[in-house]
């Protein structure tokens, strides 16, 4: 029914044998209006007391989570154990140095897909706990970094290690590092430009030592040479860590070739679009009057950067706003030992990996599994602009690692404060850093019903309750948000929002590359892809995709006397992965699907999962195809969605060490999709979240979560019968006549309890003084009685 209909039924009750008003389409002819249902709800005893909250539920999940991040005491056995071994000559991180082999990252090794299916239908064993760990070898000439797979665990005379190469693409995990000499190098930079102090000076305000220098990321291979590009940055003075808010123009080019210093060389200086090869060619220039001064972005000490109030106070805002409560407690359990969880028709475990966060396994609804895995594999952030650190930098964000920045989130602002917390471990440099409280699980009621209809005699309506897991990274200067939402209907989301500052250019010979949004600062324009694997197991591991489309069609049909236009649905399956590189039809026109041919309703209709773009820039890919600074690495990024055959070996689609050395990429994830059949087979879809990003000046200081912000929702599609959120009982129907003297005659609420009495909101206002954000404790030696805080962020 159109709005005007609606509000026509609603306002315009009539009697049932009233005459139907041609205005109100829902009573044309002779359509029957609903019958009166002679039951009335007890509202009374449907109070719910909140003196009398019930504690957390509690459950115990059907089996131990083989997914779950290692243990302090295995990472602090397999970081000994590779101590021990001679061959690799390790020295501990702590006193390591640019020369030294160490141990960067260690991590579970997740077990095979292959074998945990076996496990779980009780046909194999359980899968032997094994780690990996990335070594970083720069005793070597040509220093680089290498995985190794050890096991099983715990560490026994059984336990091995050897090069962990089953999941790559180019048959090891072996990459070149180039940046292995990065304290020196940076020496090398300030060395240079502390030649032209004078000019800095005069240029910029202040000297090279006021200033910070950086630049691109990753660095450039040009005819055999390693090239850098770094440019002149503020050092804000103030909390505020806007760093990036304050580009100055001036730019310096490095060939860094090779681990001996007198090989390297300074290329020139670049500044306001004139390149200057040498020192002296730069300093002739500025004697001469020919280097001319633009606007300096200023803002060590004023408010713009800063992420505090500013302005007049808008009216009434200083009263509390509405604020989220649970009056009846928590309505889900979680076994905290196993990281599992269920709440109402859906049960999940989790896992934190030090590179990508959160993920999670297992995902069943109303019992059957509809998801193995389903988590983030890579974070692109690709920029442009006219000047090289801007067109050079694209960053690959798991090379940093989205756990080292999952700090403790806020209560009352990243979740509610009556949200189930749970802290996250990650083991970096022979640390393991453990933030509490960093993500959070919370049911949420959205501001809209997830059911409702009216007409001249009921009105009714479904609560629209959601249940949400969440967590927040810091990678660099950008703050992500990740959310998974599981709704009453049996759909699944996933959500990205970003915030935090931008990483913006200088202005002058930008404006094709960004807005002016300060005195001196350009909107760098840039691309967030991020990528997420899905591993689909609808009623089995045999699984087909399919394409329903919308489409028109001219018919003839044999009770009319013409032909008619109209519109039909055309079903199609993907074939095999030589046509799986998907893109989201114009129009919304095709419903993708997941399901097992041979499982079908009693109507005869596949029992499918559909997936699709929910908000923002859900489905996009990136601008930059064929990158300059990327190559191969960028392949995952290409197209808003991907559909491949499992392997054991086809992981993820992108990995850490891709960063050092983007054109040997580790994983290509372009080599995955090689032609094998996709029907009734094992899939996996790779889909891509993001936002095409031109910063405007509402993006100071923070970037807001209302425009970048991205989503994908799955959803049962012919899977059930009807709707599932019918079995809620949080909804409500009244029965009403408006011409009578009682209007409302019946209050059905199915069972769903309101809340009474008095709700203490003082007892749950977050104590902010109890932030902590992160407790280490040193691997090597092993010291689980000293821990130490240790939180920082890239820049």
């Amino acid at each position: 029914m159109h709005v005007a209909g609606l509000l026509g039924a609603l306002v315009a009750a009539t009697a049932v044998t009233a005459a139907p008003s041609p205005k109100l389409p829902y009573f044309r002819g002779t359509r029957p209006r609903p019958a009166v249902q002679n039951f009335v709800s007890n509202v009374a005893s449907a109070q719910y007391n909140l003196t009398d909250i019930p504690g957390k539920p509690t459950t115990k999940a059907p089996h131990s989570n083989i997914w779950a991040t290692l243990s302090n005491d295995e990472a602090a056995e397999v970081v000994s154990f590779l101590h021990n071994q001679t061959a690799l000559n390790l020295t501990a991180a702590s006193d390591a140095g640019s020369w030294d082999n160490q141990i960067t990252v260690i991590d579970l090794a997740v077990p095979n897909k292959t074998e945990t299916l076996k496990y779980l239908s009780g046909k194999g064993p359980k899968p032997p706990r094994m780690a990996y760990a990335t070594i970083m070898f720069n005793s070597v000439d040509e220093p680089y970094v290498e995985d190794y797979l050890v096991g099983p665990l715990p560490v026994s005379a059984n336990t091995t290690y050897h090069p962990y190469s089953f999941r790559t693409t180019k048959g090891t995990s072996k990459v070149r590092n180039y940046d292995a000499d990065s304290d020196a190098t940076y020496k090398f930079m300030v060395d240079a430009a502390k030649t032209c102090d004078d000019i800095v000076e005069d240029l910029l305000g202040a000297p090279t030592d006021s200033w910070d220098i950086w630049g691109i990321d990753p660095l450039w291979h040009e005819d055999g040479r390693v090239i850098s590009w770094v440019g002149f940055w503020g050092v804000p003075e103030s909390v505020f860590d806007g760093e990036t808010l304050l580009p100055q123009g001036l730019y310096m080019k490095f060939d860094f070739t090779g681990r001996d210093p007198s090989g390297w060389a300074f290329l020139g200086w670049l500044h306001d679009g004139i390149f200057y090869p040498t020192t002296a060619d730069f300093r002739h220039a500025w004697s001469n009057g020919k280097v001319a001064k633009t606007t300096r972005n200023a803002g060590m000490n004023e408010t713009w950067i800063g992420t505090d109030r500013d302005g007049a106070e808008l009216p009434y805002d200083n009263r509390p706003p509405p604020i989220q409560i649970a009056p009846g407690g928590q309505r889900f359990a979680i076994d905290e030992d196993a990281q599992y969880v269920e709440w109402m028709d859906f049960s999940f475990y989790w896992s934190f990996r030090r590179d990508t966060g959160m993920r999670l396994w297992d995902i069943k609804y109303q019992n059957q599994t509809v998801l193995y895995e389903l988590g983030l594999n890579e974070a692109l952030a690709h920029y442009a602009g006219n000047d090289p650190v801007q067109s050079g930098t694209a960053y690959l964000d798991t090379w940093y690692g989205f756990g080292p920045y999952a700090f403790e989130t806020i209560e009352g602002y990243d979740c509610p404060t009556y949200a189930h917390y749970a802290p996250t471990t990650f083991f970096a440099n022979e640390v393991a850093t453990t933030h509490r409280k960093s993500i959070c699980f919370f049911e949420d009621t959205e501001s809209f019903p997830i059911q409702r209809h009216a007409n001249g005699q009921y009105v009714a309506a479904t609560k629209n309750v959601v249940f949400k897991m969440k967590s927040v990274s810091t990678v660099g200067n950008y703050d992500y948000s990740f959310v998974y939402s599981f709704m009453l209907d049996g759909s699944i989301g996933v959500e990205v929002m970003a915030s935090g500052y931008i990483q913006s250019a200088y202005y002058a010979k930008n404006g094709e590359y960004g807005y002016r949004i300060h005195d001196g600062l350009s909107g760098s324009m840039h691309d967030h892809v991020l990528n997420w694997k899905a591993d689909f197991d609808v009623l089995g591991t045999q699984n087909t995709f399919a394409m329903h489309t919308v489409e028109p069609k001219e018919v003839k049909y044999p009770w009319s006397n013409h032909t008619r236009s109209t519109m039909h649905l055309v079903r199609d399956t993907l074939k095999n992965e030589d046509n799986a590189t998907l893109h989201w039809p114009a129009n919304g026109k095709s419903m993708y699907l997941v399901y097992n041919a041979e499982e079908k309703n009693k109507f005869g209709e596949e029992r499918a999962w559909r997936i699709m773009p929910s908000i923002g820039g859900a489905g996009m890919h990136a601008t930059i195809q064929n990158s300059s600074n990327l190559g191969p690495s960028l392949n995952f990024a290409k197209a808003p969605l991907y559909v491949t055959k499992h392997h054991d070996s086809e992981f993820s689609s992108a990995h850490a060490s891709n960063a050092y050395d983007p054109y040997n990429p580790v994983v290509d994830f372009a080599k995955y999709l090689n032609g094998e059949n996709l029907e009734q087979e094992d899939l996996v879809l790779w889909f891509n979240l993001g936002m095409h990003h031109v910063p405007h000046t509402g993006d100071l200081g923070n970037t807001v979560h209302t425009t970048a912000h991205a989503g994908m929702i799955m959803s049962p599609h012919n899977y059930l019968l009807r709707d599932p959120s019918r079995r809620s009982s949080q909804m409500v129907r009244l029965n009403y006549n408006s011409s009578a003297s009682d209007v409302v005659s019946d209050i059905l609420t199915f069972g769903g309890q309101q809340a009474s009495g008095l709700f203490n909101l003082t007892a749950i206002q977050p104590d902010y003084k109890a932030y902590i954000g992160d407790s280490n404790v040193r691997k090597f030696p092993y010291d689980p009685q000293h821990p130490y805080n240790d939180t920082e962020s890239i820049v």
